[in-house]
């Protein structure tokens, strides 16, 4: 007995000089901007980081400074002796 195959509609053939060199460019151009948008928010990103981190060592720079020499003395410890 022959296998009975069942129908699928053909799908429409695109134009391949048409359609598809407009999409492409379009692709491109869209994909350039969404690059450049990347590395802008990276750049962005980066710099808000940076800052962070210099607030952070301006902070502890401040803290340490404040301290009183008690407080020294319980972080450090008494090991050292000028004689």
């Amino acid at each position: 007995m022959a296998k009975k195959r069942k129908h699928t509609p053909s799908q429409p053939k695109k134009r391949e000089n048409e359609g598809s060199v407009f999409s492409d460019a379009l692709d491109d151009d869209i994909l350039e901007k969404l690059k450049a948008a990347k590395k802008a928010l990276s750049a962005a990103e980066q710099e808000k980081e940076e800052e962070r981190q210099e607030q952070l060592r301006l902070e502890r720079a401040e803290r340490e400074k404040n301290k009183s020499f008690g407080e020294l003395l319980k972080e450090y410890g008494d090991t050292g002796s000028k004689f």
